[in-house]
């Protein structure tokens, strides 16, 4: 089972994490806080809750972040009224980028994002012009450990109903439907795995390589810019960065 490492394309953030904690945090709190208004505050019977949390774990977010956001969520205490927003667009070199955002201020945010791409000569484009581009996916990733066998890693994960199994440098990445993620997630977790990335995500059907050193130095500022920025929580895109790109 084997395709263009998913884990690639945005591994690039995670070595940037501490500088970025507090936002972090932000974007985490807001995501819990939503999924506790639309679905209650038991995870239990809350999938989008469960992931939210499993996510915030992930990023060693303190319990006290996690339980006051889940308060704000389902209105014990005073919050902001946030809603889900998506924009599309191309990035250097044609690139495709489909940014996901939860906001309190449409026009703010609107303004910031088409700003974003204006900055490095990138297109906001119309809903739809490059969603099609990407498909939604389960995505876990598991890094390579002593005591884990990639053989018996990848038969559990297909038993569960993976669709996916991968291994790179840095471990192994399972790709799941989005029905069976929490089968796959809660099989995994229960043989003792712990996930790296854990979460729903959108995954690029083909990737573009950048080769001009402005259109792969303006596509990194484009991704640091709305990663930067509070109202996004993720930014997907289609291009196939480089393995030697933190260097």
């Amino acid at each position: 089972m084997s395709g263009h490492s998913k884990w690639n394309n945005i591994k690039n953030k995670k070595g940037k994490e501490d500088a970025r904690r507090a936002k972090e945090f932000t974007k985490l709190g807001r995501y819990i806080m939503v999924a506790a208004r639309e679905g209650g505050p038991d995870p239990d019977y809350n999938p989008a809750l469960k992931a939210a949390i499993e996510k915030a774990k992930a990023a060693n977010m303190p319990n006290e972040n996690i339980e006051r956001a889940i308060k704000k969520g389902v209105g014990e205490l005073d919050s902001g009224s946030f809603e889900e927003i998506t924009y599309e667009g191309y990035g250097p070199g044609g690139i495709a980028v489909y940014v996901s955002c939860l906001t309190d201020n449409r026009n703010r945010t609107a303004s910031d994002i088409r700003h974003a791409f204006d900055k490095v000569g990138g297109n906001l484009g119309q809903t739809g012009c490059v969603s099609f581009m990407f498909e939604r996916k389960g995505l876990l990733f598991i890094e390579n450990k002593d005591g884990i066998t990639e053989d018996d890693l990848m038969l559990e994960a297909i038993d569960l109903g993976a669709e996916d199994f991968e291994v790179t440098e840095d471990g192994y990445e399972i790709t799941t439907s989005p029905e069976n993620f929490d089968k796959v997630r809660d099989g995994l977790a229960k043989s003792g795995y712990e996930f790296t990335v854990a979460e729903i995500s959108f995954l690029p059907i083909n990737t573009t390589v950048l080769t001009d050193e402005k259109d792969i130095r303006n596509m990194m500022r484009l991704i640091d810019i709305l990663e930067d920025n509070d109202d996004v929580q993720a930014v997907y895109h289609n291009w196939e960065m480089p393995e030697d790109l933190e260097a």
